[in-house]
């Protein structure tokens, strides 16, 4: 199982960002599906987390900012990143819970997309 992820950049404060993240492999489904993030110096955080029946959960500093989807069909997870702050620069990585065998098993384990550098820097 790979996590590809996608989107990063440089923006502007202010600016948006939309991060993808595909999963591919050998997957039977996947439960939940989200985004961490770690800026220099800092711990990694959890950003945003979507459950397969699309319930979502935020951190309070990106609440209203960020908007988390996924597509089932393509097992992609997606990050709308909107009115950027500097304090939002860092390396994002997307995350998911896949069962990952030709048949339900009803065993999930955790993978993790390599990381995406989003600078936000006037």
């Amino acid at each position: 199982v790979q996590l590809q992820a996608s989107g990063g950049g440089l923006v502007q404060p202010g600016g948006s960002l939309r991060l993808s993240c595909a999963a591919s492999g050998s997957i039977f489904s996947i439960n939940a599906m989200g985004w961490d993030r770690q800026a220099p110096g800092k711990q990694r955080e959890l950003v945003a987390a979507i459950t397969s029946g699309g319930s979502t959960n935020y951190a309070d500093s990106v609440k209203g900012r960020f908007t988390i989807s996924r597509d089932n069909a393509k097992n992609t997870v997606y990050l709308q990143m909107n009115s950027l702050k500097p304090e939002d620069t860092a390396v994002y990585y997307c995350n998911a819970e896949v069962e990952p065998t030709t048949y339900s098993s009803g065993s999930y384990y955790p993978y993790w997309g390599q990381g995406t550098l989003v600078t936000v820097s006037s």
